[in-house]
């Protein structure tokens, strides 16, 4: 799967990342084993809300507690995915009750829910047949700011310039050379 799907960079602000630059990366689940034993170490509140989520560029879904930042469970790594994610047990196991693509460090587009459902799939845990909740983000060419666009309003919440309706292509991940090595 390394190199399915979009590759998206981190597009947040730089002190969010350098004040995560030496946090551990998300949980790696490639089973349902993995997740078990991830969900069962978890702090019970924390599995009252939702997880924050990546999909690595080797297509493993990593899991963090919500209050992490998704730059930090992707290790500084560009990803294929990104969001918030619940999950309920549910006969003898788990399954995704809810899943987003709701990261505001790496806009993912709603097109990356195909690569978030081949990650699901391949760790073995049930999933809904779509994002639950699917996010549009666009980046303000005359202001620069990142906007989540709500009720399909192409206008940018700063200065009120209009948004592309198509994809921004600077929000869409670049080579780069600043990741960490693994």
């Amino acid at each position: 799967m390394v190199g399915a799907g979009h590759r998206y960079r981190y597009v947040g602000p730089a002190d969010v990342r350098a004040s995560v630059a030496d946090a551990p990366e998300g949980w790696p689940v490639r089973s349902p084993a993995d997740l078990d034993t991830y969900l069962s170490a978890a702090d019970p509140r924390d599995r009252d809300e939702p997880f924050t989520y990546v999909i690595d560029l080797g297509g493993t879904l990593r899991l963090a507690p919500r209050r992490s930042e998704h730059v930090a469970c992707a290790g500084g790594a560009e990803v294929l995915g990104a969001g918030e994610i619940t999950f309920a047990g549910e006969r003898g196991g788990w399954v995704v009750t809810e899943v987003s693509n709701h990261s505001t460090g790496y806009c993912p587009d709603p097109i990356s829910w195909a690569t978030v459902a081949g990650a699901l799939d391949q760790a073995g845990i049930c999933r809904p047949e779509c994002f639950t909740a699917a996010v549009v983000f666009r980046h303000c060419l005359d202001c620069g700011e990142r906007n989540l666009v709500r009720d399909d309003d192409y206008i940018c919440a700063l200065c009120g310039a209009e948004l592309p309706e198509d994809v921004e292509p600077r929000m869409m991940a670049q080579p780069s050379t600043d990741q960490r090595s693994r």
